[in-house]
């Protein structure tokens, strides 16, 4: 089997924006559509193209301390916006059109409007603020992109880590929020907290199991 070849991340899609007039350009990126419990977050970032941070990748490839040695760069020295959906939403719209909602809001935070957008991924949220362009794996293939994955993903694991200190018995401080097999017993023996979605399948059982064995 031939190995795949490695995508590094460019700034060839932002330079194509930039050529054909746009003067700012953002990168949209979320982390969190699959968790069990806390919210989807997305961030938005502009680049400078003279002081692009050393490093950026998919915030995937990347260990803790590589993303956040990264997320203090990207933050000090790019035009950054951070936005969520919160569980409420996601329970009541569904886990991809929260996402969408997420992903309009921090383009929306950004304290200037950009004139081009790249999303992450195949679909292009509604009523942004300008217009837009989404790339299929795109945090492996934009500079931007793969910034804004770094600090949606940091951002997200350091919510996930302040919850973990009142609700210590489901292990987010190390899954944020996943379905590990340590979240899923946690789940099963002290039932949903607030903070679980409960329109996903696991918790929504062990929800209806957790009000049976308080009825009986």
């Amino acid at each position: 089997m031939v190995p795949e070849t490695r995508v590094e991340p460019n700034f060839f899609s932002e330079a194509q924006c930039l050529s054909l007039g746009a003067r700012t350009v953002a990168g949209i990126d979320e982390a969190g559509r699959g968790p069990l419990a806390g919210p989807v977050t997305a961030a938005a970032v502009v680049l400078n193209p003279d002081d692009i941070p050393f490093g950026l990748d998919d915030s995937k490839r990347m260990n803790r301390h590589q993303r956040e040695l990264l997320y203090g760069e990207i933050v000090n020295r790019c035009s950054v916006s951070v936005a969520h959906a919160e569980v409420p939403e996601i329970d009541s719209m569904n886990i991809l059109q929260a996402t969408m909602l997420a992903m309009r809001r921090a383009a929306e935070g950004l304290p200037t409007t950009p004139e081009h957008l790249l999303i992450d991924g195949n679909r292009v949220p509604s009523g942004l603020p300008c217009a837009a362009s989404a790339i299929v794996k795109g945090d492996r293939k934009s500079f931007s992109i793969a910034a804004a994955s770094i600090v949606a993903k940091v951002t997200r694991d350091r919510l996930m880590r302040a919850l973990a200190l009142e609700h210590a018995e489901y292990g987010w401080e190390r899954n944020s929020g996943y379905g590990t097999r340590h979240h899923l017993e946690a789940l099963r023996s002290n039932g949903p907290t607030r903070h679980h979605r409960k329109s996903f399948a696991p918790v929504r059982d062990a929800y209806s199991s957790h009000l049976a064995n308080l009825e009986t």
